[in-house]
């Protein structure tokens, strides 16, 4: 296998994306207009493995494809990429890919139809010590869309982690929606994360998605409000979640809030020194840290892959030896520009281009948080908790 920095393992599917015009509707018995459909990969293998790629961070891919048509077009897809980015897909003989209809109208959050197909059987088993040996850091995603990876208290999505931490690695872990009313709105997810989390070293997840499987009567009470749950989301709140995650064992806690930005906390210096052979250049620039940035202002496409592409961004910016804050801006720069693309990753271009963008004075969307507390940092362009260390 090629040389490469980071394993990116779980949820990989096809996606289909209907070319959708502002202020679609959607009403049972009427036919909506659209234009010519995209193919793309999805799920965290391809979005966040190619985006990282796009970043020139070299990764190996490790997802379960079928032996059908829709499992020649991911492999096709992701090879057209880098040839050397399909060296870690497990083709499963028949067995059906998995794939997903994404509604994505360029003015409203996306919609999704999806089918798990042979997701569903994949099993701590698929990455190899092998691969993790050579890797700097593991990173695995979408486990609620996992049903071995979930299950019995989530001990396959556990023993992976502790796996990869005992060669070395580091680890980070993103999230997705669950269903409420199929099988994984009967799993017990914080006993998912009880296990996973004192491995885990990096866990980034939307804020929705988080709510939503550890706190569904908050996730339903905030989600009624004007606006929705994303603009109800506080200062306060984040604090509140990202304490009980690192409680649990996290090291770095990212949680993604939409388009108004990204909530970053960390331990203490203690904690991020187990981070093995992902560990920051400077740990103590790393601890005790409470940060918020604003998004980067764009015109949107399409959402689809988002959160994928942000997390790309900010594990380039760890393994790049950036800062906690450097880390912060790149992930948000990285996801926005894939939101510039209908895809996930088409319109993510290379660092050196991203960076560019940044220092030719890229404008950020409005500021945030306005809790108390809170102080804006002017030359940084972004926010300080009043649980922020500063590296001290």
């Amino acid at each position: 296998m090629a040389q490469y920095e980071v394993v990116v393992a779980g949820h990989l599917c096809l996606d289909i994306l209907p070319g959708l015009a502002r202020g679609v509707s959607f009403t049972p018995g009427r036919s909506v207009a659209a234009g010519p459909a995209t193919l793309a990969t999805g799920g965290a293998v391809a979005n966040t493995g190619v985006a990282l790629h796009r970043l020139g961070v070299p990764a190996l891919l490790v997802g379960r494809v079928g032996d059908d048509l829709f499992g020649q077009a991911v492999r096709q897809i992701i090879g057209s990429r880098g040839p050397e980015l399909t060296a870690g897909l497990v083709v499963a003989p028949g067995e059906q890919t998995s794939h997903t209809i994404v509604l994505s109208p360029p003015d409203a959050d996306r919609m999704f139809i999806h089918h798990p197909g042979c997701n569903a059987a994949f099993t701590a088993a698929d990455v190899t010590d092998e691969m993790l040996a050579q890797a700097r850091l593991l990173h695995f995603g979408y486990p609620p869309t996992m049903a071995r990876m979930s299950a019995e208290g989530g001990r396959e999505l556990a023993t992976l982690m502790r796996r990869a931490k005992l060669v070395g690695a580091g680890t980070s872990l993103d999230w997705t929606m669950i269903d409420p009313h199929g099988p994984a709105g009967l799993v017990d997810w914080r006993e998912v994360l009880a296990a996973a989390l004192p491995h885990v070293d990096l866990f980034m997840p939307n804020i929705e998605e988080l709510l939503l499987a550890l706190d569904r009567p908050t996730f339903e009470r905030m989600a009624a409000a004007p606006g929705g749950l994303v603009e109800a989301v506080t200062a306060e709140l984040l604090a509140s979640v990202a304490g009980e995650l690192i409680a649990l064992g996290a090291g770095v806690v990212g949680l993604k809030i939409g388009h108004r930005g990204m909530y970053l906390r960390t331990a203490g210096a203690e904690r991020l020194s187990r981070m093995a052979r992902a560990a920051p250049a400077d740990r103590l620039a790393w601890s005790d840290r409470e940060l918020w940035a604003p998004c980067f202002a764009v015109e949107v496409a399409g959402t689809t892959g988002a959160g994928d592409a942000t997390i790309a961004g900010f594990l380039m910016g760890l393994l790049r030896g950036f800062g906690p804050e450097d880390a912060l801006i790149a992930a948000n720069a990285v996801g926005a520009c894939s939101v510039e693309a209908a895809d996930a990753v088409s319109g993510v271009r290379s660092w050196p281009e991203t960076a560019e963008r940044i220092a030719a004075g890229w404008p950020r969307r409005g500021l945030e948080p306005g809790s108390p507390g809170w102080r804006w940092d002017a030359g940084r362009q972004l926010w300080r908790g009043p649980n922020d260390g500063g590296g001290m």
